[in-house]
């Protein structure tokens, strides 16, 4: 009797886990949706109220309406959460697995003859049994290390198969497509270190410093900003305001303002990321990863649309610009070469009050002509030092060269080609980007049906030189801007 009665409990139990565990995995993947829906909701709700805070003003009675509408949905679908977690906590409660009764006393055991001895602690094996070996469990004592005893045994691993021809250990390898990230494939994932291990991904290189940040940031609610400038100059006599020197009781001069527009619109910067669920499941670090890689990718794209966009779908850079001025090579330079001449022109031809805020942008290539100059002091072979490394006399986390930082970024162009460095005032750059900043959701519905995640990042940004040209100054005749760069050297 006891005997059956277990195994009905056991039939029971099978029955219900087995029914169960198709309604968890519906249930698990509605929760998905509704979650992903109750974070539509929000988002929703979040840009109706940056666009009032940007405008300074109170929602408008639509606005207000469709917030009404958003509050009543997600109670809705909040509720709706709530009793399919309670759903799937009985689920999971009916599918645990239940211990074997040991007790010989058990009042409710009919047939006390039939009663199991109860467990004995750390038994040895007797001499007729063997000293067989347990099997190996995803709950025993390697869990977490995917089957391997320790690190060396995983690196050897990795090694083998690494080589042309190696053996590849199928504790390294899972199932998977490899037309998208998967542990299927090593490159996208597959040669995944334990947990135990190593759940940090290494990067080959780090993000580089924004240029946007640096500029004349401006946030916008529409898809274009127009916005007016003076282009006059303080010494110019002709044109715009102007001021006089007047006698007593003469009349007064009069003069008026002469403005123009500059209008910038929004381009969209955008990365899609499609991971599996189950990459993201068992390498714990991924998510975090494609959150910091993806917007570094995309700071990356707008430095090099700074300095050399188009201005066709992507930002006006500053070597395309007609507000650039180029400094020529000196006479017989050798090419791809920079010397002290070429520095000291380049600073004649900055805007004076520009140079407090100035910074040089340099291709690395660079530094090695910058560590070698120095102004010639005579006839004499002393020279006074141009260029001064970072942690050196300037005790600064960057090189200073005629006293203002110098950055390197691989936005700038190959030594010896126009725009290899570049001495620029960035605040004279007019850069827009949508109000928020950058956008980076997540969503299980674009690709539902096979199980992934996309993570999607977008940035609408604008930006161009203030100037729309070099100016003239009151005395001389070269030109000056805030942005200047070294012609050609060939």
């Amino acid at each position: 009797m006891h005997i059956a009665t277990d195994a009905g409990v056991i039939a029971l139990s099978g029955r219900l886990a087995g029914r169960g565990l198709a309604v968890f995995f519906a249930e698990s993947a509605t929760l998905q949706a509704l979650r992903g829906r109750l974070a539509d909701y929000n988002a929703r709700a979040l840009e109706i109220q940056a666009t009032a805070d940007a405008a300074s003003r109170d929602f408008t009675q639509e606005e207000a309406a469709e917030l009404d509408d958003i509050f009543a949905q997600i109670e809705l679908t909040t509720a709706d959460i709530e009793r399919r977690e309670r759903i799937e906590a009985n689920n999971t409660a009916i599918s645990a697995p239940r211990g074997r009764r040991t007790d010989a006393s058990d009042p409710a055991d009919p047939d006390p003859s039939l009663a199991r001895e109860p467990v004995r602690a750390a038994a040895r094996p007797t001499a007729d049994q063997g000293a067989r070996r347990a099997p190996a469990s995803p709950r025993g004592s390697d869990y977490g290390r995917h089957g391997f005893n320790n690190m060396g045994d995983f690196a050897r691993c990795v090694m083998s198969a690494s080589r042309p021809g190696g053996a590849v250990d199928p504790r390294l390898l899972i199932d998977a497509p490899s037309t998208f990230g998967s542990e299927g494939v090593g490159a996208d994932g597959g040669f995944a270190v334990p947990p135990e291990f190593r759940t940090t991904i290494m990067e080959k290189v780090m993000g580089e410093m924004s240029l946007l940040a640096r500029t004349d940031l401006i946030d916008v609610t529409g898809n274009s900003m127009t916005i007016p400038k003076d282009e006059t100059t303080p010494w110019q006599s002709t044109g715009g305001i102007q001021a006089y020197w007047e006698g007593e009781g003469q009349q007064l001069t009069q003069s008026k303002p002469q403005l123009e527009e500059a209008t910038i619109r929004l381009n969209k910067l955008t990365a899609l990321v499609p991971v599996t669920t189950e990459l993201l499941e068992d390498a714990a670090s991924l998510a975090s990863y494609v959150n910091r890689k993806a917007p570094e990718k995309i700071e990356f794209k707008i430095n090099l649309a700074i300095i050399e966009g188009t201005g066709v779908g992507q930002p006006l850079g500053i070597v395309n610009s007609p507000a650039l001025v180029s400094v020529s090579e000196e006479a017989s330079q050798a090419a791809a070469t920079v010397n002290h001449q070429n520095i000291v022109k380049m600073w004649a031809r900055l805007y004076g009050p520009a140079r407090q805020n100035a910074v040089w942008l340099i291709n690395q290539d660079v530094e090695p002509q910058l560590n070698s100059l120095g102004f010639p002091a005579g006839a004499t072979t002393v020279q006074f030092p141009v260029y001064i490394p970072p942690g050196g006399l300037s005790v600064a986390p960057y090189a200073t060269l005629m006293g203002r930082p110098v950055i390197p970024t691989q936005a700038c162009s190959t030594l010896g080609t126009e725009g290899d460095i570049i001495l620029c005032d960035l605040k004279a750059y007019l850069a827009a980007q949508k109000v928020g900043g950058m956008r980076a959701e997540t969503s299980i519905h674009l690709w539902f049906d096979y199980d992934i995640t996309a993570f999607r990042f977008i940035l609408r940004v604008a930006g161009q030189p203030w100037w729309s040209q070099p100016i003239t100054p009151l005395n001389g005749s070269n030109t000056l801007s805030h942005f200047v760069a070294l012609n050609t050297r060939s």
